[in-house]
């Protein structure tokens, strides 16, 4: 997503179904500290990524050919990212630091000749540790996350297609979807049967956790379904509308005061939706919230 406010929304539809974050970090003089101060997308994006659940992160330092493939330039943004990263809530140890440059293909597929002194990237994770020298071997070093299959199908919708023979399309979370299988629809409890499931223009036996797919449903308008409805097996724990939830909240930067009755817009999966809330026990604190501190009951 383009390092914009106007694109945050965006940022967060895509991010909610990632399994990895690559952060674009531009090395011009200025754009990297604009990019990490208070109101700096660098800083919102990493953020965003690491509360939406992305735990794997690549940090690819762009336009090194505008500082001359500086060394000193690299290693300096480096340093401040693991620190704001770190603070985030990533472990810069697992990180993989790549200067490139997009516009000369440097460190981008092959090993640049400019920057002679990238001794090249290393990480360690739990998994074991692995190094290389470009950035498509930062994303061939991504752990394959954990696919759980024996969970009730969760599926949230990320489009919705008048097309003839597309149907809907959204990335399976848990469980597994296939054809004949009667789904329903949260919020609205719309119940249908799956007629077929694709990925990639092929059909598939099953959906697997992970797989961005699309399916057809039986006598279904596509007004009666939308972009953030949740899709689940209609015979294993079916998704359900919810009134009211508590929520921990964090407040990085907010120019009003938040109380009863601030109603904010709740990003969930690819969903964008208008809330209330109801009650705010919280008292300010400048550390995040423990398990154990106080949330604030919010309505849909």
């Amino acid at each position: 997503a383009p390092g914009h406010r106007d694109f945050i929304k965006n940022m967060i539809t895509g991010t909610s179904q990632a399994d990895c974050a690559i952060l674009i970090i531009a090395a011009g003089t200025g754009e990297f500290e604009a990019g990490i101060s208070k109101d700096g997308q660098t800083r919102e994006h990493a953020l965003l990524a690491f509360t939406l659940g992305v735990r794997q992160l690549i940090v690819a330092i762009n336009k090194m050919d505008t500082t001359k493939w500086s060394e000193a330039r690299y290693e300096e943004i480096v340093k401040e990212t693991s620190n704001f990263i770190k603070k985030v809530g990533f472990n810069p140890k697992t990180v993989a630091f790549v200067p490139i440059s997009g516009w000369h293909g440097d460190n981008m597929l092959e090993e640049s000749t400019n920057m002679g002194w990238f001794k090249g990237w290393s990480k360690e994770t739990k998994a074991g540790a692995s190094k290389g020298k470009t950035l498509l071997e930062a994303i061939d070093s991504i752990e394959p996350p954990s696919r759980p299959t024996d969970k009730p199908l969760r599926l949230p919708l990320q489009d919705v297609y008048k097309i003839g023979g597309i149907g809907t399309v959204g990335r399976v979370e848990t469980g597994t979807i296939k054809a004949g299988m009667v789904v329903t629809f949260a919020p609205t409890a719309v119940t249908t049967e799956v007629k077929s499931v694709e990925m990639h223009h092929e059909q598939l036996e099953a959906g697997m956790p992970g797989d961005n797919v699309g399916f057809n449903v039986k006598n279904v308008s596509v007004k009666d379904i939308r972009r953030g409805n949740v899709c689940g097996d209609s015979k294993n724990d079916p998704p359900k509308e919810a009134a009211s939830f508590n929520a921990q909240v964090i407040v990085l930067n907010h120019p009003g005061q938040i109380g009863n009755g601030y109603s904010p817009v709740l990003d969930c999966h690819t969903a964008h939706i208008a809330c209330k809330s109801t009650d705010v026990p919280v008292t300010p604190s400048k550390t995040p919230p423990s398990s154990s501190s106080p949330v604030m009951p919010l309505s849909s």
